[in-house]
């Protein structure tokens, strides 16, 4: 077993990247070729290391191992561009001539001239089917591609060139598309009362403000609060993916000394002080150069995957984690991808009109889930920025970067969010409404044992559940006084009676 594995040769982008002395981020598919023995696969959290057969060597050719890559290895597109990048065009056109009608060939063809923006001296195809450049089998694409009739492929990317993601369909995510989320959302909301849904909006509204801001650790004040409330009320009203709204959306919920005009300008980073002059970097964000280009892109994607019949939480993983990566301002970054999740799952018809999904609070109750889908691209990305840091916290980034955030594959984060909206859809939102059912329930049979105002019932049933259903001495000695024991005994009965959960 071990002398066949050590006689083994890379193939596909392995081959490429080692015979290039490329650096790039791994694939998910990795592949190589064994002089003896048989067919092998290994899966590590994910990330697949397969062995193929000797007959499986594809040649020594740079088309050979590009072709085997696509069959394989899959579609990396930031791969396929530093690869791209350093082939000789002579080459590439010969082997595009050598088979020009192959369909790998001419998906091939497509991306060399997509990504560099350049055409290779080759008449175009006349004649033969079109293929899709992505296999639809394997990869979210939009259904209303453009027809590419030089080399007879159609592009059904997710996005344009200057922001292109991949996501590709694993088997996690082929079982959440099975699940119809908003029939679940409309089953739960046919349960309750409409009065009840319109007061619990109010509270989810407020839930998920509290909860953007604590994942952050930021406290803002009440007019921050309200605006970030306001702008939430807007999302199923209005499409926040363009460039004049994100901007006036950050002048909304940040502080008013950090409000921008424009993206920044500035190299942005995220990171931490560990000790004096010492900063731990947990990510570099785009140069500021190569942010108009990005966010453009971004933009225009939105709009393919709006108008191309991909799954709305498709559209949102693609878009909101997309956002984050670019980080385009100086605060308010993570506050506005979670607010995008919100508008584009609303403007996408996924949220029943009049609800909304606290996501941000079941992010903030799985905080290693959440900071593992960052770090799915964060982390792994740190190894290829070559970046200097002064004693000033002033960042200065030395080599060209734009194409690990043009080209991200997004599975991880598509499939962190369809976690987070099924626990949000399965626990925060229904434990929201059973709560204010219960509350309701609670109220009445308090109002059936004395006829205390409204807001006295409220403070009563809220110091219980604070205290395991009961009201502590001191609180009934400040604020009830006036009740006799028996009073007490059953009014803490009926909290206690309403509540499954003793503690909100």
């Amino acid at each position: 077993m071990e002398t066949s594995v050590l006689n083994t040769r890379p193939a596909g982008y392995s081959y490429l990247l080692a015979k290039f002395e490329i650096s790039g981020m791994i694939n998910w598919h990795t592949s190589s070729v064994a002089s003896t023995g048989t067919h092998r696969i290994k899966d590590r959290d994910g990330f697949i290391d397969e062995i193929f057969p000797a007959k499986y060597w594809p040649g020594d050719s740079v088309g050979d191992h590009l072709e085997f890559a696509f069959k394989y290895d899959g579609v990396n597109l930031s791969l396929l561009k530093q690869i791209f990048k350093v082939i000789s065009e002579k080459e590439i056109a010969g082997y595009i001539k050598s088979k020009p009608l192959g369909k790998y060939t001419r998906r091939i063809w497509f991306f060399y001239e997509f990504m560099l923006d350049k055409q290779l001296p080759i008449e175009n195809i006349t004649s033969g089917n079109y293929v899709y450049a992505l296999e639809p089998e394997l990869y979210y694409t939009i259904t209303s591609g453009q027809n590419s009739q030089r080399h007879r492929v159609v592009n059904n990317l997710l996005g344009p060139n200057e922001f292109c993601p991949t996501i590709r369909k694993t088997e996690k995510l082929a079982k959440m598309d099975s699940i119809d989320l908003q029939k679940r959302c409309e089953d739960i909301i046919v349960s309750y009362p409409d009065n009840l849904l319109r007061r619990a909006l109010n509270y989810l509204y407020k839930k998920e403000s509290k909860s953007s801001f604590e994942i952050e650790n930021a406290k803002p004040n009440t007019s921050r609060t309200a605006k970030f409330i306001a702008s939430l009320e807007l999302a199923e009203k209005e499409d926040f993916c363009k460039k004049n709204l994100l901007i006036e959306l950050q002048n909304r919920i940040v502080d008013q000394r950090f409000k921008e005009n424009d993206y920044h300008t500035d190299q942005n980073y995220v990171g931490e002080t560990v000790s004096y002059q010492k900063e731990v970097i947990h990510y570099v964000c785009p140069k500021p150069k190569d942010l108009p280009d990005l966010m453009k892109g971004l933009c225009q994607a939105h709009k393919l995957l709006k108008n191309g019949e991909v799954p709305p939480v498709i559209h949102a993983s693609a878009i909101s984690y997309g956002f984050v990566f670019m980080h385009p301002f100086g605060d308010g970054n993570g506050r506005i991808h979670r607010f995008l999740i919100h508008n584009i799952l609303a403007i996408r018809g996924m949220v029943p009109q009049g609800l909304m999904f606290p996501v941000s609070a079941a992010m903030l109750k799985n905080p290693q889930e959440y900071d593992a889908s960052l770090e799915a691209f964060s982390r792994p990305l740190l190894q290829f920025i070559d970046y200097r840091l002064d004693e000033f916290g002033q960042m200065e980034v030395n080599n060209e970067t734009v194409s690990w955030y043009q080209y991200i594959d997004m599975t991880a984060q598509a499939e962190a969010l369809y976690d987070f909206i099924l626990k949000t859809i399965e626990e925060e939102l229904i434990e929201e409404l059973n709560f204010l059912a219960n509350y309701d329930k609670t109220k009445r049979a308090i109002q059936d044992i004395i006829d205390m105002p409204d807001r006295q019932i409220d403070l009563f049933i809220n110091l219980c559940l604070q205290n395991n259903g009961r009201l502590s001495i001191g609180k009934r000695s400040k604020h009830f006084k006036f009740l006799i024991e028996e009073e007490l005994v059953v009014m803490e009965q009926a909290v206690q009676n309403g509540y499954i959960r003793k503690s909100r």
